[in-house]
């Protein structure tokens, strides 16, 4: 059961407003005595209320007609707009590149990353040997790079424990700036550097290059110039040998190397 409360709100929202229950309800309030009573037969039952006039104004129509269509210009009356096109304004505006451009261009083209490679000089007997680096770090006595080494000076002839000769030059150089560190760069520093170094050892009678490294960018060669005697100015007679790891991993080339060593030997022998 629901309390009176609630009945009425559901009673109102149904818009009934009177009723009478078939039953006694609980907690309901009193019903009204004159809703109990029956209507009598003679009485006419009330008339329903007479509605008032309502009056009807004009109202406009909800759609006015259309405005008439007018009739098609012909494409001869029509005036002709004239609408500048960006892409053709920018196609005839634009100037013809600068010197200026064409130079930034070729400084960018020309760039290139620095090479990267670690040298050490050393002295043995009448000749100075510029020997790459395997591992970037110095040869070590139980080195096979630098057993291999001290094999190939004794069968030059010259001492097989040679003298190092200053610090290894590693490149790129490890210096603030904007210093070029390209191929050009690392050539006259390396062949600076080993003509400074040799200006204060006794004369030398042969400059070997071992590695290509050594033979690039201290005899200005490549390695077509293997096995060859090479004449580099300001560092004077020179010997280009292939590197160390590659005679290891490659013996073959051993055979062309001591044929080399017979004819060029003689230079520094015959001044001993």
């Amino acid at each position: 059961m629901i309390n009176e409360q609630l009945r009425r709100a559901y009673l109102s929202a149904m818009q009934v407003t009177s009723w009478l229950p078939r039953v006694e309800l609980p907690f309901a309030a009193p019903s009204r005595p004159q809703l109990l009573q029956p209507l009598s037969a003679s009485e006419p039952p009330a008339p329903p209320p007479a509605l008032a006039p309502v009056q009807v104004a004009e109202v406009a129509p909800a759609y006015a007609a259309p405005n008439p269509v007018p009739a098609p210009v012909p494409l001869e009356a029509r005036p002709k707009i004239e609408v500048p096109r960006p892409a053709a304004v920018q196609r005839n505006a634009s100037p013809a590149p600068t010197e200026a451009a064409d130079e930034r261009v070729v400084t960018k083209v020309a760039a290139v990353a620095p090479p990267r490679f670690a040298l050490q000089l050393l002295r043995a007997g009448a000749c100075a040997v510029l020997v790459e680096l395997p591992t970037g770090e110095a040869l070590q006595g139980r080195d096979p790079a630098y057993l291999l080494l001290k094999d190939l000076l004794r069968a030059a002839g010259l001492p097989d424990s040679p003298q190092l000769v200053g610090e290894p030059v590693r490149w790129p150089l490890l210096v603030r700036g904007q210093m070029d560190q390209g191929p050009q760069a690392a050539l006259e520093f390396v062949q600076s550097f080993v003509s400074a170094r040799l200006e204060d050892q006794p004369p030398c009678s042969c400059l070997w290059l071992v590695g290509l490294p050594a033979i690039r960018f201290a005899g200005d060669a490549d390695a077509d110039a293997y096995n060859r005697e090479l004449q580099v100015e300001g560092l004077g007679a020179a010997w280009a040998l292939p590197g160390l790891e590659l005679l290891m991993d490659e013996p073959q080339r051993k055979r062309e190397l001591w044929q080399a060593m017979r004819r060029v030997r003689q230079r520094w022998l015959a001044g001993s």
